[in-house]
This record gives C-alpha cells, structure tokens and sequence, in this order.
C-alpha cells in the first residue's frame, strides 16, 4: 500500500523546494528517486537552518549539529520541535516551512531504505552539513558588517568538495548499486570525475554568486589569490573593482573549466541507451557553462545587481535541444566543448 506521507515529502514537497533539481530528479531512473530525493530534502532543510540569519550563528550550529546526529540514527524530539519553532516560523517560503515541520517524518522515511541506501544517504548528508558548519565557524554573522576571506586555494578546494563534489560521488555510488553494469569505468575513477562534477558546479556558483556573499561577509575568493593583485575582500564590495579582479576570475574559470572536462567524461562513461541517467548529467552541464559563458562578458561581475544568472526561457531551449543530441557521444562532446571553447576564447 502506498505510504501517502512518503509520497508528499518525495513528491510536492520535494518539487516545492528544489526548483530546477526537481526536474533532474523526475528523469532519473525510478530506483535512484527516492534515496537521492530524501537526501536532498535533508540537506536542504539542514542548508535552511545554516541561512536563517534572524537566528545567531551559534544557535543554528547548534541545530545543525543536533540534525546531523538524528539523521546519523540519534533522537531528540525536542531539538526538532525547536527547529520547526524557532527556524520554521522565519522562513518567508512556505515550502521550506513546511519542510522543517516535517523533519520527523523525513527521519522516518530515511529508517525506511534500505541498509546500504540508509547509510549513503547518511554519509552524503553528514559531508554536506560538514560544509554548512564550515561556513559558519569561517565566516562572520552576516549582519556584523565584518568580512572574511578564505586563506588559500586549498581552502576553496575542500569546500567546494564538501557543499558539491561529494554529491557526485553520492550520485556515482547510487548509479552502481541501483543500475549495476551501466558504468563501464572502475568505480574510484568515476567517483574521481563525480568529484570534479560537483566541483564544476559548486565553483560556477562560487563565481556568479561572489557579489551577493560579499554583502553577507563571506569572501570565498582566497585572499592568497587576492594578494596578487592588491586586493582585499573589502576591496571587492566595490562594483567597479570588477575589471581590477579581473585576472582573478580568469584564473578561477580556468580551473572550473578544467573540472567541467571531467563532467564531460563521467557523462560520456554512461551508455547512450542510459538517456535519463545521460540527461541527469548534461542539463547541469550545459546550464553551468551558459552561466559562465555570461559571467565571462561581465564586466560587473562583482556588482549583485548585475549576477549573471541563466533566463529561464534559456534552460527550457536547453533542455529541449538535449534530447537531440543526448543519445550521441559526438553531439553530446561537441556541445560540451564547443560552449568551453567559447569561454576559452574571451579569456
């Protein structure tokens, strides 16, 4: 018999609060929905307590850390009643209320899969809040007016890894046990490229995104990178220092490039016939470098009123021209290494 609440929480809830993931999720093969789904509920209700600004940072690591532990098999239903009080009750989108008051359930849910879904899932959304926690030990309450940057590469590297690329290797590990003999490659070098994915899209972010951190006091641009150039974050909360930062950003776009060649290569590792997996992977792909296809022709790139953010009518022509080329490994290169080398090119 169906189980209503599991399918509200993996089915209008979910759609609720991922937006364009919700339509990633839907094309993937039936067995992988459900465990990728409830993860992702998860981190997005953990993510919703590590925003809540109205709430000292110490309060949401506190939270943080207490559903980090319910969702690693601990109870305390006093600290999810304190979460749907306390974070619930300051969110303007319902949907993410709703959410946070449907914590219990979602632990439930999670008792439900199966013993290796059940512990993928716990290590995926453990690593996720470990980035969480990360920004909030690293950086500034957002409303001190204070900044900080990140010390060096390193630094961007680990949190890129821990806030996306482990979702790759989550994704990797789903694809093998629910569609065994579908990846021809051995398991650590597509856990490797599933890394490099999650890198990819986690640094696009990073770079559309800086703008809008800056003005929260968190600079993930490392200031041994700045230093170079003469810069401080502070320096980069002026609009017109764009164009100074510049080679900043030339020199980050090259790396998140370098990432997104591995992206290519774990979509090409997936067989033709595997279209929704191949899909899964390609949308983000070719939306993540429509993003920095525009970034790249930014002269404002620091400026938050000037993010250079993909038009929706632009993801629907990308979707749709995908199915046309998705089945073939020359189309789906050629699309790939075409928008890079257009990027390349305005470097």
């Amino acid at each position: 018999m169906p189980n209503p609440t599991r399918a509200f929480l993996l089915g209008p809830l979910l759609k609720g609060v991922s937006r364009s993931f919700y339509l990633t999720l839907r094309v993937l093969p039936a067995g992988m929905r459900d465990p990728i789904g409830l993860a992702y509920l998860l981190a997005r209700a953990a993510d919703t307590i590590a925003d809540t600004s109205l709430i000292s940072p110490e309060q949401r690591l506190a939270l943080l850390l207490s559903l980090r532990e319910q969702v690693n098999g601990a109870t305390d239903d006093a600290a999810l009643r304190r979460m749907a009080d306390e974070v619930a009750s300051q969110q303007i989108q319902s949907d993410e209320k709703v959410l946070l008051e449907s914590l219990g359930p979602a632990l439930d849910v999670l008792s439900q899969l199966s013993e290796a879904d059940r512990k993928a899932v716990r290590e995926i959304v453990t690593t996720l809040t470990e980035g969480m926690e990360f920004d909030l030990r690293t950086f500034p309450d957002e409303r001190s007016g204070h900044i900080a940057a990140l010390s060096g590469y390193d630094d961007l590297d680990r949190y890129t890894y821990l806030v996306a690329g482990c979702v790759g290797e989550f994704w990797t590990t789903m694809t093998y046990a629910h569609m065994p003999g579908t990846l021809k490659e051995q398991p650590g070098t597509m856990a490797r490229r599933g890394v490099s994915f999650g890198k990819a899209l986690q640094m696009t972010n990073v770079l559309r995104d800086c703008g809008k951190d800056l003005r929260i006091g968190r600079c993930y641009l490392p200031q041994s990178m700045l230093d170079p150039y003469g810069l401080a974050a502070r320096d980069l909360l002026v609009p017109a220092n764009s164009l100074r930062a510049r080679p900043l950003l030339v020199e980050l776009l090259r790396k998140t490039l370098d990432h997104f060649r591995e992206a290519l290569d774990y979509t090409l590792a997936i067989p033709a016939f595997s279209v929704r997996l191949r899909l899964a992977c390609l949308w983000p792909i070719l939306i993540g470098l429509e993003t920095l296809l525009l970034l790249v022709d930014n002269d404002a790139w620091l400026d938050p009123q000037k993010v250079s953010k993909v038009r929706r009518n632009t993801v629907y022509r990308i979707i749709a021209s995908s199915l046309l080329l998705v089945s073939s490994n020359g189309l789906v290169r050629n699309a790939i290494e075409k928008r890079i080398g257009l990027i390349e090119a305005r470097l």
